[in-house]
């Protein structure tokens, strides 16, 4: 997959004007969180379109950032709620949106470490008072990001722990600094696929009751879209009952085709 450093429907014979060389690559505007599932499920989808991946994956904010920038986008897929905000304001194709599943907020450890008990909101709390360094994504912009520092705030932490707190653009980024980290006893907290996306990494639990976070994620076909039927091969695929074992193993849980 070739990932790129950085919407009006078109029809299928606007497609086909613009030539084979032109629709052989398939432009996505991604969060974290779907990345690791999208890179396992290539292979299959150039196996069956002939297509290549390009795609840009990071915080969801950033990604409606660029959409709305204009950076080359075939398929957005963020939360839910953003997919249902963007096809309001006529940036998505109204019928296109696909319901991928759900995927929880988890905290992280490096693969030889203890974890701690973070089964509560005071043991959570005591076992981000010890941690040496607690890292975690964009709070203006991530998911995970917003709703860690909002959790960080609720349990009176936000300025105990605030020399210690690394954050970084996105979910990828943060856990990559985790499992690079030398100390012990380091935490991580983003969603989970992205840490199972990690090498040298755990995911160890979710955020305890009261604090937790289950967020949906679903992709949508942009108005601009000039691959608008090869964009819909690609999500057909990636919510398909077909994928759905690779999605659970990916930390997508729950949705389905038809679902």
């Amino acid at each position: 997959m070739t990932t790129s450093p950085s919407g009006r429907a078109s029809s299928s014979s606007r497609e086909r004007r613009l030539g084979s060389e032109a629709i052989a690559q398939l432009h996505l505007l991604c969060a974290g969180a779907v990345q690791g599932f999208v890179g396992a499920i290539e292979t299959r989808f150039q196996a069956k379109t002939g297509a290549r991946i390009v795609g840009r994956f990071g915080a969801v904010g950033a990604m409606q950032e660029a959409l709305l920038a204009g950076e080359p986008c075939d398929v957005l897929i963020v939360t839910e709620p953003m997919i249902a905000a963007l096809r309001a304001s006529r940036n998505l194709r109204p019928d296109s949106p696909v319901a991928l599943g759900t995927v929880r907020t988890s905290l992280a450890v490096n693969a030889d470490d203890v974890a701690p008990d973070v089964s509560n909101g005071p043991a959570l709390a005591a076992a981000l008072r010890a941690a040496p360094g607690i890292y975690y994504p964009d709070p203006l912009r991530a998911t995970a990001g917003r709703h860690f520092a909002d959790v960080l705030h609720r349990l009176g932490l936000d300025e105990t722990v605030a020399a210690r707190c690394h954050t970084f653009a996105n979910g990828a980024a943060a856990m990559r600094a985790l499992a690079a980290s030398q100390g012990a006893g380091c935490l991580g907290c983003t969603q989970v696929s992205e840490i199972i996306a990690t090498p040298g990494l755990r995911p160890f639990a979710v955020l305890p009751p009261g604090y937790e976070l289950v967020t949906s994620y679903a992709g949508a076909i942009t108005r601009e879209s000039m691959r608008a039927t090869l964009a819909a091969q690609f999500l057909a695929l990636l919510g398909s009952n077909e994928t759905r074992g690779l999605r659970e193993r990916c930390g997508i849980e729950g949705a389905a085709a038809g679902a």
